[in-house]
């Protein structure tokens, strides 16, 4: 039990002494915490105007100022910090629990049942999570729903293709091979030998895939077919800050800044964790 705990402690130094893990880590680690406090705390009530001080600048009352309703701008990037996890939490859940059992399916009959997964994965590429939210929102109405769902939608053939990709390689190899001339069943082998040897795919494509619903969440709040008020959005209010660009350019530096701040996060921490579970990779650098 204790040597578990030292190699599990050495493990954990080793990832965080690796420079893009580490700084991504750091940045999703901040992330959670701002979104964990707002849901108890904030620096003000985001639905609270203060019209008289709006526009206001970043001052020791308002750390980053005020928007042109008078709300404090740090509160609503403090908690629309929630709607930004939340959508890339269940929209890359989406994508795993329906993507990932197509692609194993696929890998494991083969066949016509490859095809006609693959070719469905295909089909459903043509509608990127854009398109598929205008098509939502024409029929049920523009919401945090639909941009999940849209988002999730588009996550579904990708984790596919990669799961299937990643398992057509692992079939090829000598104990799965060996596990099939033993009279195991495909399933078996699936969830003894594929499954296993292909989470650090998986892994690696999930925090890609988060990265790429954080984007896509700011775009569809910007277009005004995601978070709706009076809930705040990072997309959203780049929005409102349109109209104030040359009054008070600030309005739209600050989400802009958390939107990128974020997404290299989590580009840094996959590119971390893909040389983590690769070693082969982090030589050749």
């Amino acid at each position: 039990m204790m040597r578990s705990n030292i190699h599990s402690n050495s493990s954990w130094a080793r990832a965080l002494r690796h420079p893009s893990f580490g700084f991504g880590f750091c940045i999703l680690a901040i992330l959670v915490a701002c979104a964990v406090v707002s849901v108890f705390w904030s620096p003000y009530p985001v639905t609270d105007l203060d019209i008289p001080n709006k526009l206001a600048r970043p001052s020791a009352q308002h750390w980053l100022g005020t928007d042109s309703l008078g709300r404090d701008i740090a509160s609503l990037l403090w908690v629309g910090s929630q709607n930004t996890l939340l959508v890339g939490l269940i929209a890359v859940g989406i994508g795993l629990l329906v993507g990932v059992p197509i692609g194993l399916l696929a890998s494991a009959k083969r066949g016509w049942t490859e095809e006609v997964s693959m070719r469905a994965a295909d089909f459903t590429f043509a509608f990127p999570a854009l398109l598929s939210a205008i098509l939502l929102t024409a029929i049920y109405g523009p919401g945090l729903v639909i941009s999940i769902t849209a988002i999730g939608i588009f996550n579904i053939p990708v984790f596919a293709r990669i799961t299937r990709g990643a398992a057509n390689a692992i079939w090829a190899r000598d104990y799965c091979l060996a596990s099939k001339a033993a009279g195991k069943s495909k399933w078996h082998i699936t969830w003894q030998h594929v499954l296993p040897n292909m989470a650090s795919v998986l892994i690696v494509q999930a925090s890609v895939q988060f990265a790429i619903a954080i984007l896509a969440e700011a775009a569809l709040s910007y277009l005004g077919l995601g978070t709706q008020p009076p809930q705040p959005s990072w997309g959203r209010m780049l929005n409102e800050a349109q109209s104030q660009m040359f009054q008070a350019p600030w309005l739209a530096v600050y989400p802009g800044m958390a939107i990128a701040i974020a997404v290299l996060g989590l580009n840094l921490l996959g590119d971390g964790l893909r040389d983590l579970m690769d070693p082969r990779l982090s030589r050749q650098r």
